[in-house]
Formats: C-alpha cells, structure tokens, sequence
C-alpha cells in the first residue's frame, strides 16, 4: 500500500482548495475511513425528522446531501480511475443540481442510504490504496482543468468534511 501524500496547489484548480483545506493529516486512507465513521456516528444519532428537513425552501434535506456526496465520490473516483490508468481523454463536468433532484432521497429510508454510503467508500478505500505513488501524481483533464489523481482523493475527503459541516450548522 502506498502513502498518498497532499496534493500541493499546482495539482487542482484553485476552487478545490475550500475542500482540501479541510482535511487535517497525510494519510488519506485513515481519513477516507475517519471520515466515513463520523458521518455514520452522526447522521445515525439524528432524530429520525431531521433526515427530510430543509433549513430553507429549495435547499437539499440531510438524505439529499448524503446521496449528493456519494455522486460525487463515485465521479471523482471516476475520474481517478482514468487518469490514474494513464487515459488522458478530457471528461466533462457535472450539475450536482440535475442530479439532486433527480436521486428520489425522499423515497429511501437513512438506514439504506447510510449502508450504501458505507460500501462505497470501502470501494474508494480499496481502490485507492491499491494505486502507486505514479498512479497518484497522473493528472488529467476534467471540466475543463488539469487535476491529479491524489487531488481527487483529498477533495473527496474534503468535500465530505464540507458538508458535514454544513449539517452541523444549519440542519440542526
């Protein structure tokens, strides 16, 4: 298993860094499973209501922001496949508020969504950790801009890390 190191700034775009500075610590591995522990500590502890609450018309509900995260996870991890296995093709971006709305959050129970969310951050663990540091520092071309491989590790640690806080403050 290789050490996936912090990316450094010339690695992402610049408005990747709100998401990268989130994450303390080097060691990605032990964040990706830190970070799914506490979404699982803390989206299970919450009144069995907050999980459809919206702190304001329009805004996503707690199940919506779960599921949000798992798209997003699954399309970095996408992308890090791919340039991790050298394509060097350019990919597109994505609307996470197409997608949102779209993910029928209201007709799935937390407990689903927490197991699901479970198994797919194993499968970002184990993928992951199986790359080698070259595998890491390949970049390639998404929505337009230059990324590396261990830049969408750390963003989607950092983007976790995000929106938990966001629940925190304005979900509860």
């Amino acid at each position: 298993m290789t050490s996936i190191a912090r990316p450094v700034q010339a690695e992402y775009p610049a408005y990747y860094h709100t998401y990268i500075s989130q994450v303390a610590g080097n060691d990605l591995i032990a964040l990706l499973q830190k970070g799914n522990e506490n979404i699982q500590g803390f989206i299970s502890a919450l009144p069995p209501h907050k999980a459809d609450y919206r702190y304001q018309p329009g805004k996503w509900s707690v199940k919506e922001i779960l599921i949000h995260l798992m798209d997003a996870e699954r399309i970095f991890a996408y992308r890090a496949l791919r340039f991790s296995r050298g394509d060097r093709t350019g990919l597109p971006g994505f609307d996470e508020n197409e997608y949102v709305p779209n993910c029928d959050a209201s007709s799935r129970s937390l407990e689903n969504i927490l197991t699901e969310y479970q198994v797919l951050r194993a499968s970002s663990i184990s993928f992951f950790e199986n790359l080698t540091h070259d595998m890491l520092i390949r970049s390639g071309i998404a929505n337009g801009q230059e990324i590396s491989v261990r830049a969408l590790a750390y963003i989607i640690a950092g983007h976790e890390v995000h929106h938990l806080s966001v629940i925190k403050e304005r979900y509860l």
